[in-house]
């Protein structure tokens, strides 16, 4: 783990080689957009962010992903400004990767690693864990192929913590049995997650889940609508765990209110599976609520992304209301996509005209549970 003490964090400076496709405004929007991104990972993770670098490329090395010219402007960068850690944008490939640590000088990671560390840090339940430790030794196993020539890293900081770490110093024939158990522990777990889900069925409580974007407001919204005391932070990831509570809706029926775990751009595919994992819930709710960080430049693009992952999941077509969170934060006459409602979940606003809204959603969709659930 990072040490408390604000001195002793690690000092990480992040670099992004751009492949630059268009010209303008939009380009550099698009830029700006990811290395904020990056950084709120990074600061995510435990490190502070020392300085960042974006180095347009025409084409990736396919030795060290940038030039020999820009490895050296690195390392002086990197010196100067005292990081002891680069973090890349750009997924690197395990030669690129120990090629990349050994020319600058520094512990090096990439944006999959800072992710699997965030992961290893928030899961709280068995599956969570059990999926964070599936996705380190799945990612792991790949680097034994030629990356590192120290793959155990204990020690420490980040790109290091979880319950895989002692396990990289091991074979691949050892990582793949123990790949092999988690799976099977997995499947346990899923049976009985199962079992629940089949119970609230049978209960007739209709279910209504949270989704959006990683830092929308989805945890604040669900402790306003519950009461309950989910952890809220500003950070990327701040529960990873999914989180059911029940509610009662305006007219003094009762329904089931389910946060889920943020999405984010490009999941890494070696976190994919980990990731939809905690989204599986989602199969069993009779409506969605897309919360979005409407006070967000990246806002058009974060919706896109989530209508994306729920298309993978085939959930697209579930009836859902898109919630555009953080009125409060919003210039005035900002409006958001046709049909979206704004709320802040922060200060209360907005939040009765969203539960009649989902009252009257669920009766649209399921009028006899809804109108024939008893009360508790």
């Amino acid at each position: 783990m990072i040490p408390s003490e604000p001195a002793k964090r690690e000092r990480a400076f992040l670099v992004f080689a751009h492949r630059k496709r268009t010209a303008g405004p939009a380009s550099v929007l698009h830029v700006s957009e990811v290395m904020k991104e990056l950084k709120d990972l990074v600061t995510s993770a435990g490190a502070a962010v020392a300085a960042s670098h974006v180095q347009t490329v025409q084409a990736e090395h396919p030795a060290t992903l940038v030039g020999k010219g820009t490895i050296e402007q690195l390392k002086g960068m990197i010196a100067e400004r005292g990081a002891n850690v680069a973090v890349f944008q750009n997924l690197l490939k395990p030669k690129q990767q120990a090629l990349l640590e050994e020319q600058l000088g520094v512990k090096t990671l990439d944006r999959r690693e800072i992710i699997l560390d965030i992961f290893a840090q928030r899961a709280r339940t068995r599956e969570g864990k059990l999926q964070v430790e599936l996705a380190q030794l799945s990612f792991r196993l790949g680097r034994l192929a030629g990356g590192r020539t120290e793959l155990s890293r204990l020690g420490g900081g980040i790109g290091t913590r979880g319950p895989g770490e002692k396990k990289l110093e091991e074979d691949r024939r050892r990582i793949r049995r123990q790949i092999r158990q988690i799976e099977r522990d997995l499947s346990t777990v899923r049976r009985t997650r199962s079992l629940h889900y089949h119970r609230r069925r049978e209960v007739g409580y209709p279910v209504v889940a949270l989704v959006g974007y990683t830092n929308a407001g989805k945890s604040t919204l669900f402790n306003r609508l519950t009461g309950a005391d989910v952890f809220v932070a500003d950070q990327l990831f701040a529960t990873l765990d999914p989180t059911a509570r029940r509610i009662r809706l305006p007219g003094g029926k009762d329904a089931i209110l389910v946060d889920t775990v943020g999405f984010i751009h490009d999941l890494p595919k070696e976190l994919r599976q980990a990731f939809l994992a905690t989204l599986e819930g989602i199969g069993e709710a009779d409506l969605l609520l897309h919360v979005v960080d409407g006070s967000s430049d990246a806002m058009e693009s974060n919706i896109g992304s989530v209508d994306a992952i729920l298309g993978e999941l085939s959930f697209r077509d579930k009836p859902f209301v898109l919630v555009m969170n953080k009125k409060d934060l919003c210039l005035p006459g900002i409006r958001g996509p046709a049909g979206s409602m704004r709320i802040s979940a922060k200060t209360g606003e907005g939040i009765a005209e969203l539960m009649s809204v989902v009252e009257r959603e669920l009766c649209l969709h399921r009028p006899e549970e809804t109108g024939s659930t008893r009360l508790a």
